[in-house]
Parts: structure tokens; sequence; C-alpha cells
């Protein structure tokens, strides 16, 4: 039964949340004020303490009655003490205190009943200043005196009338707290799974919080089964496409062998036929970039750099290599290389050279690729970084590729929490920069 009743608090919207949250407030305020009124109808004193009340409620009344009005403020003033304050007023117009202590007028009444004709009211003092039981009386001409003062025994009355103030605001700002922390907790959880919409494994939010949060969590979660539908689909489509090409692309090879096929022909089929491969490599490349679930490893960078630059260098190209002789990182090495390997081909292809800088720099190391080639235009440099985009006015048309090259590349860098900058060199060429965090020692 109790756990029926959570799962309906909790599946309550949150118009009804904040309903019940008032409702609980009202209804505590309500027990505050009904108890603390129970209190004070009951209260009594000591009985030297009502005693003295009593006499000198008597006493200054009969003082003040025998002198004429404009007199009366001096003689309340000269009257008051510490513990016992009191004003006259000429009004008959009395403030009666919303807390009454009936009980503590009768203990009063009944050591004066002279104070009986007097109409004599007492109350608890809402906020205590010169006293914390306050009251007033009627005198023969129908003018008011007022008093205040001090009784140790009511600081329990004054304790509860502070509590019944402050307690429904507390509970107030409590409940708000844990209403708000409530309804928070399933949105966070949301903006997390934003977050990672379209990268890595599907991750559905558990439908938790107010009916309106579980409606968006429900709704968000089909999307994201959508989303990671349709790039599943996508996937699967771009890498059956590529395997499926590849078969005819061997079959077209295997018949340039035919000597009846002219020597020219022969070569530019070869080129189209070479370039059809490349296209279909990078389409697979760009599609594999995103391979989230690959497990990280310790790699050295510069050895790599070194390495690939080595290696182009090798073949006859352009090609120099500056800087630390090692750099560990913690990435996939996989596309790490592939990075790598597309910045310098493409600094070789587009610049005819390629001088790569690797320096540490703090928690970091910096990759440093240049060229002299044509560049890219300033406004063009953020249009470089987009899938399937080339920039013919600042490269050959003639140059084989779909514009995946530097995609590739900032995928790749992303993954591993770092970033790639493009800028052109003053002095002509191509300036890519990446930087990757090292990986901590050991």
């Amino acid at each position: 039964m109790l756990q029926r009743g959570l799962a309906f608090v909790r599946r309550l919207g949150l118009p009804e949340r904040l309903l019940a949250v008032l409702l609980l407030v009202a209804l505590v305020d309500f027990a505050a004020n009904t108890l603390l009124f129970e209190s004070a109808n009951s209260f009594e004193l000591r009985r030297d303490d009502a005693e003295r009340i009593a006499e000198n409620l008597l006493l200054a009344s009969r003082a003040v009655e025998r002198v004429a009005p404009e007199a009366r403020p001096q003689v309340t003033r000269a009257l008051s003490t510490s513990r016992f304050t009191l004003e006259w007023i000429p009004s008959s117009r009395r403030y009666r205190g919303p807390v009454g202590l009936a009980k503590l007028r009768e203990q009063v009444v009944a050591f004066e009943p002279d104070l009986v004709r007097s109409d004599i009211e007492l109350h608890l003092d809402e906020v205590p200043g010169r006293g914390n039981i306050g009251g007033s009386m009627l005198l023969a001409d129908s003018s008011v005196l007022k008093f205040h003062t001090h009784a140790n025994a009511a600081w329990k009355l004054t304790a509860g009338r502070l509590a019944s103030m402050i307690l429904p605001t507390l509970l107030l700002i409590l409940l708000a707290w844990v209403l708000l922390r409530a309804a928070l907790g399933p949105l966070r959880a949301v903006i997390g799974a934003t977050h990672e919409f379209g990268s890595g494994p599907l991750r559905l939010v558990p439908e938790r919080g107010p009916d309106e949060m579980r409606q968006l969590i429900r709704a968000m979660n089909a999307m994201q089964e959508r989303i990671h539908q349709s790039l599943n689909d996508r996937t699967q489509t771009m890498l059956a496409i590529g395997h499926d090409l590849k078969t005819p692309l061997a079959r077209m090879r295997l018949r340039l062998d035919d000597e009846r096929l002219a020597p020219d022909m022969r070569e530019g089929m070869s080129r189209d036929i070479d370039e059809m491969r490349m296209l279909i490599e990078s389409i697979q490349a760009y599609v594999d970039t995103g391979g989230e679930a690959i497990p990280t490893e310790r790699i050295d960078v510069a050895v790599m750099a070194q390495t690939l630059v080595d290696t182009q260098a090798d073949h006859g190209a352009d090609a120099t290599y500056e800087g630390a002789s090692h750099a560990v990182v913690r990435a996939r090495p996989v596309q790490i290389r592939r990075a790598l390997s597309n910045l310098i081909e493409n600094a070789l292809h587009y610049g005819g050279n390629v001088r790569v800088h690797l320096r540490k720099d703090g928690d970091g190391v910096e990759i440093v690729v240049e060229d002299d080639g044509p560049g890219i235009p300033e406004e063009r440099i953020a249009d470089a970084m987009q899938p399937f985009v080339r920039l013919d006015s600042a490269r050959a048309r003639d140059t084989a590729g779909m514009g995946l090259g530097l995609p590739i590349v900032q995928r790749a860098v992303r993954m591993e929490n770092g970033t790639i900058d493009l800028r052109n060199r003053a002095e002509g060429g191509l300036r890519a920069t990446v930087r990757l965090p090292l990986a901590p020692s050991s």
C-alpha cells in the first residue's frame, strides 16, 4: 500500500505537486497556530508574577485617572520600569493581540477584581521588544492604558509564536528544494543524453519524474532511437556500397591486362580506377572515424609522426621532421595515424612539400604540419572542415578525392579531446596545428 502511494506521488505532475506542497504548508501553519492558541489560552504565571501584574495595573490606572489628560503621558513614563512599561492613549481604539492569554487574564483578575470593570485584555506580543506579554485596559473616561511586561515563563509561548511564523516558511523552502531537485534530476539526465546524440552506442534515459518529464523523456528516447537507427542505416549503406564497388573495380583492373586495349586507353582507365578506389577508401575512412567504442592506448605520437615523414621521404617526397623524439598520448592509434597521414599527404599533394614540427606544451603536445602550397582563402577555412566540400578555387580541379581528408582529421582529433587549427602562413602555404593532451605518467 505504501509503495503504491509513493508511486502515485512520483507520477504526479508539477502543478499537482505544487498544489500538494502548498496544502501541506497550510496544514502545518494551521496546526502550529492551533497548538500555539491552545497553549496561550491555558498559559498561567506563578502566583507572585501574576499578583505583581495585577497590583501594578491597578495602581497605575488609579494614578493616571487622577491627573489631567495632558499630564498623563509624563505620569506613565514616570511609572514605567525596565520590566513594566506603560503608555496612555487618549482614543478608545485598542489593539488586541492575535494570541490572547485568557487563562492569565482570569488569574490577574482573581487577584484584583476591580480590573474586571476596566475590560482588561492580555495577549502575547508578536515580536518581543519592551516585553513578551502585552495588554490594555479602559480607564473611566474611555481612554486606554497600554502596558508591556516581561515574564520569564512566557519564553515558551514566544518561541512557539516565532516557530509558527518561521516553520511554514522553512518547510516551504525545503519542499520547494526537494520538488525542484526531483524535477531537475531527470532533466539533467536528458541534458546529458543530448550531448551524446549520434555518438557511441544508444543510451536510453530512464523514465522518471513528473508526468510532464516522463513524456519529455519518452519523446526524446523515441527521437534518439530514430536518429541512432538512421545513422546506423547510413553507415551500413555507405559501407555496403564501398564493399560492393570493390568487386567490379577488381574485374575492371583485370580487364586492363587485355593486350587489345591501346596503351593510352589502358593508362586512362587505370587512373580512373585508382581514383574510384581512393574515393571508396575515403568514404569508408570517414565512416570509421566514428568508432568511439575502440579502446584507447598509450601511443608515442612523436615516433608515429616521424615514421610517417620518413616513409614519405624514402619515396622521394620533400618531407622533414623536427621536434621532440618522444611524446606519449592516450588515444586510438588507427584514428590518430590516419589523421596525421591525411595532413602529411594533403601537404605533399597541394604544397609539394611538408614540414612537421612537434613540441610538448604544458600538459599537451602540439603537432604542426606546414606546406608551401597555395593555402586556403580565409573566408573558406571553415568550409574546409565540412565533409564532401572541395575548395576548387584554391586547389586544382583535377585532383582526386571527395573533400573528406580534413573532416576525417577533425573527427579523429576531437575524439581524443584534442583540437585542430588551420591557418594560412604569412609567407605562403597552409599550417595545420593539432593539439592532443599528454597521457599521465604511469
